[in-house]
């Protein structure tokens, strides 16, 4: 995805087509892949108070991506970040207690963002650069059914709010249609609790946490519309 849209970037500021780009009042609405990539760092699982000795990590997903954007001025707009869920599944860093994928976890990131378009509006390759705000949520958090055999439990993960960031651009194809590229770095922080309650362990009903900062670079390539 990364190589795609710095192909895609350079091939557009190679060519060029007599439109005219954003102005103020358009809107545009933009659809395409988007990949979330955690760059994550985790706290060790604790469970009754006790270090396990191992923290987690967290693979990286694509989905639908679904962006709006409306212009405030001709150089400034305001962009909501919209797509499918995401789902991820959460390993061990180490593997101790022979533990094989730990869990899956779905979230949904909607992030508000503020951007500036650097180019010439006479120029068809715009590109942008923004900060915003992030809050995600999430849900359908559930440990494996062999996990759940171990006696992990009740899985939560806090919802989290913070700053995210992005470059990008946008190739207008004519007045309307348009190809996008982005790469955004987003701040997601979660705390998750659980239940762990295994003999073995000495681990009856002993509550368990972990905090994980997820930290995703996250990829968009899109086809867009101005309106």
């Amino acid at each position: 995805m990364k190589k795609s849209i710095i192909g895609l970037a350079i091939l557009a500021s190679l060519t060029s087509v007599n439109v005219i780009a954003h102005e103020t009042g358009d809107m545009l609405v933009r659809v395409g892949l988007t990949t979330v990539a955690p760059d994550e760092s985790s706290s060790n699982v604790f469970v009754g108070g006790g270090d396990l000795g191992f923290g987690l990590n967290v693979d990286n997903n694509t989905q639908l991506g679904l962006n709006f954007a409306y212009f405030l001025t001709d150089n400034w707009n305001i962009e909501v970040l919209a797509a499918t869920p995401f789902k991820h599944d959460v390993k061990v860093n180490a593997n101790p207690l022979g533990l094989e994928k730990l869990a899956e976890v779905t979230h949904l990131p909607p992030t508000v963002t503020s951007n500036y378009f650097f180019a010439d509006k006479a120029s068809a390759f715009q590109p942008y650069a923004g900060i915003g705000l992030n809050y995600t949520i999430f849900f359908d958090e559930d440990f494996t059914d062999s996990n759940e055999a171990l006696g992990f439990s009740d899985l939560d993960l806090d919802a989290s709010f913070g700053l995210s960031a992005q470059v990008g651009f946008d190739y207008m194809v004519d007045d309307n249609w348009f190809i996008n590229g982005s790469v955004r770095y987003i701040d997601i922080s979660t705390d998750a609790t659980f239940t762990l309650n295994n003999a073995d362990l000495s681990a009856n009903n002993a509550p368990g946490e972990v905090t994980v900062d997820i930290d995703p670079w996250v990829y968009t390539v899109s086809v867009g519309y101005k309106f």
